[in-house]
């Protein structure tokens, strides 16, 4: 039986950022109608890890809004990484900080950070036109310092911002490109405050996404489907796991929010899908 890997996110820094990627409502840019607030209390993370691990989560991911990490967010998620470490037994703690040098990333590894998210979003010939304020070669590298200090590596991207097919064949190619252990597919969820207005992604183009990114991606990654799930797969989440899909995220997202975890534990029971309860894919 086909076994679907959980993880939940929690957005233990939301808002602040003075990036101006199109995309992101996280932007202060954009004046998005979205909960804004500075570093969360550690015990709060903590509490809410375990809820996490309640669920079925296996990966638990600590992201900050903002360009990239600083001296103060490596110390914040690092001791929130010590805390959950201490109390929750058997998570795999993502940290998800932007970019990144090595010396961050090392830092964040010998504090109990197994694995960094960091996407590449679109493709490197498309991202000048949704984020004018970073470069998408910034992106790369930092997913080549995450592998070269012996994290595991999360990245993905983001489908239906206006891009083309060949962006999406580009984008994958890129991700492919960095081996990942894991690769998050977002769908764009269209927000009235943000520049990009529409979603140019439907069903069979997702469905499509998901197949070709299995195949370049190899059989033993996870490949999970994340923001915008609730959106395109609306009752045929089966599809998604037909094409090659094999986690997925569970509760809410950083500023929307998700399905209530029981009701996605009831549909993967429904389709005839284990949770997985461990990391091991092999």
């Amino acid at each position: 039986m086909k076994q679907i890997f959980l993880c939940a996110i929690n957005n233990i820094l939301s808002g602040t950022c003075k990036e101006d990627c199109k995309f992101c409502t996280q932007s202060v840019r954009y004046h998005a109608d979205i909960e804004r607030y500075n570093y969360k209390d550690i015990s709060d993370i903590v509490s809410e890890a375990k809820l996490a691990k309640k669920h079925g989560a296996l990966g638990y991911c600590l992201v900050t809004a903002g360009k990239g990490l600083d001296d103060k967010k490596v110390d914040f998620v690092a001791r929130a990484a010590q805390a959950i470490k201490s109390e929750v037994e058997g998570l795999n703690l993502i940290a998800c900080n932007g970019t990144a040098t090595k010396e961050q990333l090392t830092y964040l590894k010998n504090h109990g950070i197994d694995s960094y998210n960091h996407n590449l979003e679109t493709s490197e010939r498309y991202y000048a036109d949704i984020c004018q304020t970073h470069a998408w070669s910034e992106r790369y590298s930092t997913c080549e310092n995450v592998r070269s200090v012996g994290l595991t590596l999360c990245t993905g991207g983001i489908f239906g911002m206006g891009e083309t097919s060949e962006d999406r064949d580009e984008l994958l190619k890129s991700i492919a490109s960095l081996s990942p252990e894991s690769t998050p597919l977002n769908f764009y969820h269209p927000n009235p405050a943000l520049p990009i207005k529409t979603r140019n992604i439907e069903l069979e183009e997702a469905i499509t996404i998901i197949t070709k990114a299995r195949t370049l991606l190899g059989e033993e990654k996870l490949l999970m489907v994340a923001g915008g799930r609730e959106l395109l797969f609306n009752g045929q989440e089966n599809r998604m796991f037909e094409a090659g899909a094999n986690a997925i995220v569970i509760g809410d997202y950083l500023t929307t929010a998700g399905l209530e975890p029981n009701k996605d534990r009831d549909m993967l029971e429904a389709l005839g899908y284990e949770v997985a309860t461990s990391c091991d894919t092999h």
